[in-house]
């Protein structure tokens, strides 16, 4: 697989469960090694492709296929469990055991021999793994999503799909030092050996690295991780997880430390430092619910009480508007009372006063009758003249 120029990839990947075990770098899924990159140790996945001029200090061993480029070389064995491709000047140094068909180039050198189960052509065709990205790339650029999903799941020969170990181009992988100009994962349960330099390194759970981690930029420790060195970067972030374990210093920019992670060694940080603690918001939601509950429960019985209670506060009421009914209609009766009494008071005065004014009328008309004078007769001797 010819990486050369930049490359399809872009950053060191680490798959989950890979270990590794003397002088072997093991994983369950597929091996790709960039272009003009050194690795020291022993290759053993299911399907290893390696660039132009990789250099494999140690035996390979792939369960599928093994796809070795141009100008490579492996200083021990390859083992093949299926087929095997070997391009132009490629030199190993022990021998090559393939179970399937072998494709070999031209000029290549196998010191200790080789044998092969199935067809052995000699011949200098272009590396498989290019024609299956050619093929795949115009697949894609012609919208057959479908047939690109084909053809993948027929490289994958219909097995589970696993994560690749995905080793850019240019790097230098050994047993003192991984070393990589892009970023770096790691996944989760894997146990490595040597210091780890990156652009940047983010460390799933449960892993052991016997070795120190360096970047530029942040790094990340996941949970029950233990680091068996230092771990520094000049201006980014380092964060540390719960459950994790430095064995060495810790010097970063800025420093994020959570509740539960222990560091043998000094903090240094030249900007932020925090401490974060888990406050179990879960159990406080669950405990506030209940809380919740019992007050609702408690406030529902109180209103069904001061609903009860009501009841006989509303007969108090009702016995009450009876008593103000009643004092009122006494009230009015009496006021009726009173009023018919003053009617007739008003009706005696008024005829008492009838009365004396008719009286007081009769005593003058008396007096005045009493008070005129009697007319005087004429007299006889002057009605005579």
């Amino acid at each position: 697989m010819s990486l050369r120029g930049g490359g399809p990839i872009e950053e060191l990947t680490v798959p989950s469960g890979t270990t590794v075990e003397e002088h072997d770098l093991v994983t369950d899924g597929d091996v790709l090694v960039g272009g003009q990159s050194t690795v020291e140790f022993g290759l053993r996945g299911r399907n290893v492709a390696l660039g132009e001029r990789v250099s494999v200090e140690n035996d390979i061993e792939a369960e599928g296929d093994c796809r070795l480029d141009t100008w490579c070389s492996v200083d021990g064995n390859v083992l093949v469990g299926e087929d095997a491709y070997l391009g132009e000047r490629v030199t190993v140094t022990g021998r090559l055991m393939v179970s399937g068909d072998l494709d070999i180039g031209d000029d290549v050198t196998i010191e200790e021999g080789f044998e092969a189960n199935g067809w052995i052509v000699i011949r200098n065709p272009v590396p498989t793994l290019v024609f299956y990205f050619i093929v795949l790339s115009q697949l894609l650029r012609l919208g057959e999503t479908d047939a690109a999903d084909n053809l993948a799941e027929a490289l994958a020969d219909g097995e589970e799909v696993r994560d690749p170990l995905l080793v850019p181009r240019g790097a230098e992988i050994s047993d003192d030092a991984w070393r990589v100009s892009v970023p770096a994962t790691v996944g989760d349960d894997c146990r490595l050996h040597g210091n780890l330099r990156a652009e940047s390194i983010r460390v799933g759970e449960r892993n052991e690295v016997f070795g120190s981690l360096r970047a530029r930029e942040e790094i990340t420790v996941g949970a029950d991780t233990v680091i068996h060195g230092d771990v520094t970067t000049r201006g980014g972030t380092v964060t540390v997880e719960a459950g994790a374990r430095v064995l060495g210093d810790v010097s970063a920019g800025d420093l994020v430390v959570h509740d539960g992670a222990e560091i043998d060694g000094t903090l240094r940080a030249r900007g932020e430092m925090k401490l974060v603690q888990e406050t179990g918001s879960d159990e406080d939601d669950d405990v506030e619910d209940e809380a919740e509950s019992d007050v609702a429960d408690e406030s529902g019985g109180e209103s069904d009480d001061e609903e009860g209670g009501g009841g006989e506060d509303g007969d108090g009421d009702d016995a009450a508007d009876e008593t103000d009914a009643d004092e009122l209609s006494n009230g009015d009766e009496a006021s009726d009372d009173a009023e018919s009494d003053d009617d007739a008071e008003s009706d005696d005065d008024a005829e008492s006063d009838d009365d004396a004014e008719s009286d007081g009328e009769e005593s003058k008309a008396k007096d005045s009758e009493m008070a005129e004078p009697a007319p005087e007769e004429p007299d006889a001797d002057a009605e005579a003249t």
